[in-house]
């Protein structure tokens, strides 16, 4: 994995807890995250918070510069097709073996494209997907986050394994490492301090 922009989608309702862990930690390892939007019109998030997108949809195609995309939950993902463009967009990145991490809703969108018909994945609970009519239901996988190939999805409760599954798969903090991230930020071990900064 080459890239170093992390593209972040940005949409009305995102759920502003699932993806700080991940988007702080690849700023502070030397990665640029970069925020997309439907159109260059500023979003609110769930919390309230006001984002204005560096970018739209629209003009992300497929760039060389990418290191992963994205996709938070967001209430939009289950109350019509308006974030259905993003889910579009994860498959081009996927077909292009490019890294795309779901987390929530996104997973919904994901499965709705065809996405996870043949691949490992997870979500909130398994009947939240089938309710999508998807075809992936025997890939479905009790775990905190899940990585497949190129595809990372976790659940709306697990923001730092949906975070440790980015950084593993992008070569962030790896072995030892990795996991003391995961025991400081999962459990408050503060054991895995030294470890992580040595």
């Amino acid at each position: 994995m080459t890239g170093k922009t992390v593209y972040l989608a940005v949409y009305d309702t995102l759920a502003d807890w699932e993806t700080g862990y991940a988007t702080a930690h690849l700023t502070k390892n030397g990665y640029t995250v970069r925020t997309v939007g439907q159109t260059a019109d500023p979003v609110t998030t769930m919390g309230g918070l006001r984002v204005r997108p560096d970018i739209a949809l629209d003009r992300l195609g497929e760039p060389e510069d990418a290191a992963v995309l994205i996709l938070p939950g967001a209430d939009l993902w289950d109350t019509g097709d308006d974030l259905a463009p993003f889910a579009r967009a994860a498959r081009r990145f996927l077909d292009r073996g490019l890294p795309v991490a779901a987390i929530c809703g996104a997973t919904a969108g994901l499965a709705r494209e065809g996405l996870l018909d043949d691949r490992a994945h997870t979500s909130a609970v398994t009947y939240y997907l089938d309710a999508t009519g998807y075809r992936g239901g025997k890939h479905y996988r009790e775990a905190d986050a899940v990585t497949d190939g190129t595809l990372i999805t976790a659940g709306p409760t697990e923001p730092v394994a949906f975070a440790r599954e980015i950084f593993a798969l992008l070569g962030v903090y790896e072995g030892e490492k990795l996991d003391a991230w995961y025991r400081l930020f999962k459990n408050s071990d503060a054991s895995a301090f030294e470890v992580l900064n040595s």
